[in-house]
């Protein structure tokens, strides 16, 4: 059989991927489930394992440890990918990323779970860059509309699965099952990707620009200590966290310009120079920044105002990650069946943008009927944004630079988050305690001397009147947070007026206007997909 039959064969008329394709895509759920899942299960686990392991005072840095092994790694993972193949390199992430999740289940004492929750992140770095690589070099970015469905249902899964989930295990079997219930989903995945998946070996000449990758590092590491440090352990102007801006500044300055010498750059400049991929990693990162924020400062409100437990919080969520999903969903096919894509990046920043603005009216007398409708409102906007941005970020680049395109997509939301987690809370904290210190007096600012947050054991101890103060400090604080998040998802809506609808690669039925043309410079990549499809399968 020829190659050009072999092809036809792989890729139906009728759009239908092949069985085996299906096979590859749902391990590679299991990997994203992975990456997504391991935070909220752990986060649940947190209290039991320090009461076991003890070093309360190095608890943030089981934390901080994998995410920053996971943030460091993920531009590092991508480039390999490109020069060395896909396959190899996602393999070898799953690998890492069960070596520690084991290591970690054996940890002793709080030092070595740090050191093996490092590891576990480099895995992890390699888990999401890897899936969303091979979905790029298997499907057409026409086609790959059909399956953003899948990975927002893999994301809501996590959110609300992930806090249930490691309550229950952590109550029934132990802290360290936390940690071990990875290694049975990360083997089928493993055999599943080994057996099915088939992509071209790569081999480029050069080597891996290992100065760039180690500026980076200490670049990203920098940034991530700053939002993990800045105002909770560290003043926002103490000198550790100036030293380590102008460190992260001056990694950052350098990385740039050993990219312009680098013959195999770990994150090619020149990907910047198209609009479109420029602004969806602007887009990504206050998408990042907003989602994280949010989904941190909803269930604090839901507790403290509206006396929901931590577990009904992540439940109280689903307005939001319903939304989310089913908006993803009929974006995804429309975007399959008309080639158009950019009012969905127009009209999701929108809604996030009023989303943001009605959750920033919430206070003690809002019922969670309401708050839930508002909730839906800011989902929706997420749906529109979460995967398309992704596809046209990937759709802006060669085929020979998809991996880098999809590490630096990542990374930006990655960043996002991080900013988004430390200044909203930042800002959330200092009103949490104004209002306290203006209701309560010395006994406010007394409560919330060392925490803003309250856990639910805490604020049941305090009496009526703290607990009324408490209630409306929240109430204030989650005002600043959303109003400053919708400041800043202007910045997205800025971005997405401006986004240039080059249309998408790959099959879909031609039309009058033209989305179904292939993009300029397209025909290549086309072919190259089309042997890596062949090869899969």
């Amino acid at each position: 059989m020829s190659q050009a039959q072999h092809v036809e064969d792989a890729v139906p008329k009728d759009g239908k991927q092949p069985r085996s394709v299906r096979v590859i895509l749902l391990a590679l759920m299991i990997a994203m489930l992975l990456a997504m899942l391991d935070n909220m299960i752990v986060g649940t686990a947190m209290p039991t394992i320090v009461g076991e392991l003890g070093g309360l005072d190095h608890l943030s840095w089981v934390v901080a440890s994998y995410t920053l092994a996971t943030a460091a790694s993920t531009p590092i993972w991508g480039k390999v990918g490109d020069m060395y193949g896909r396959k190899g390199s996602f393999l070898a992430s799953i690998v890492i990323f069960l070596i520690g999740s084991a290591l970690s289940g054996m940890s002793q004492d709080m030092g070595q779970l740090i050191g093996f929750r490092a590891i576990q992140g480099l895995g992890a770095g390699g888990l999401m860059v890897g899936v969303m690589a091979i979905i790029g070099d298997l499907i057409p970015p026409r086609e790959r509309g059909k399956y953003t469905g899948m990975m927002s249902a893999v994301m809501a899964v996590a959110m609300i699965g992930g806090p249930l989930v490691g309550g229950t295990i952590t109550d029934h079997l132990g802290w360290r099952w936390s940690f071990y219930i990875n290694l049975p989903l990360g083997i089928v995945a493993l055999l599943a990707v080994s057996a099915v998946l088939h992509l071209p070996k790569k081999r480029v000449k050069g080597r891996i620009d290992f100065l760039g990758a180690g500026l980076l590092t200490v670049g990203i590491t920098a940034i991530v200590l700053v939002t993990t440090w800045g105002g909770s352990q560290y003043a926002w102007d103490s000198a550790m966290i100036m030293e380590l801006i102008a460190i992260g500044v001056a990694a950052l300055i350098g990385f740039v310009f050993v990219q312009t010498k680098a013959s195999e750059p770990v994150m090619p400049l020149h990907i910047f120079r198209s609009r479109n991929f420029t602004l969806m990693s602007v887009i990504g990162f206050v998408t990042g920044f907003v989602m994280f924020g949010a989904t941190l400062f909803l269930p604090l409100y839901q507790q403290a105002v509206q006396g929901a437990s931590a577990t009904n919080s992540g439940l109280l969520l689903l307005p939001m990650l319903l939304a989310m999903l089913a908006v993803s969903l009929v974006a995804g096919r429309v975007t399959s069946s008309t080639g158009r894509y950019k009012v969905f990046p127009v009209v999701g920043t929108i809604l996030m943008i009023a989303g943001l603005f009605l959750m920033s009216l919430m206070d003690t007398g809002t019922s969670r009927f309401t708050s839930g409708v508002y909730m839906a409102v800011l989902g929706a906007g997420m749906g529109c944004l979460m995967q398309i941005t992704m596809l046209v970020a990937q759709n802006s680049v060669e085929m020979k630079d998809m991996g880098v395109a999809s590490s630096s997509a990542t990374l930006f939301r990655t960043l996002g988050s991080s900013f988004g987690v430390a200044v909203m809370g930042a800002l959330f904290n200092s009103r949490v305690k104004d209002v306290m210190a203006e209701r309560a007096g010395a006994i406010g600012g007394k409560i919330t001397e060392k925490s803003a947050q309250l856990d639910a054991a805490s604020l049941a101890k305090l009496p009526a009147g703290a607990r009324d103060a408490y209630q409306h400090a929240v109430s204030a604080g989650t005002h600043s947070a959303f109003v400053l998040g919708a400041v800043v998802a202007v910045i997205a809506l800025l971005g997405a007026i401006f986004v240039k609808e080059i249309p998408l690669r790959g099959a879909g039925p031609e039309n009058s206007s033209g989305a179904g043309k292939p993009a300029e410079g397209a025909e290549g990549d086309t072919a190259q997909r089309d042997r890596t499809v062949a090869e899969a399968v």
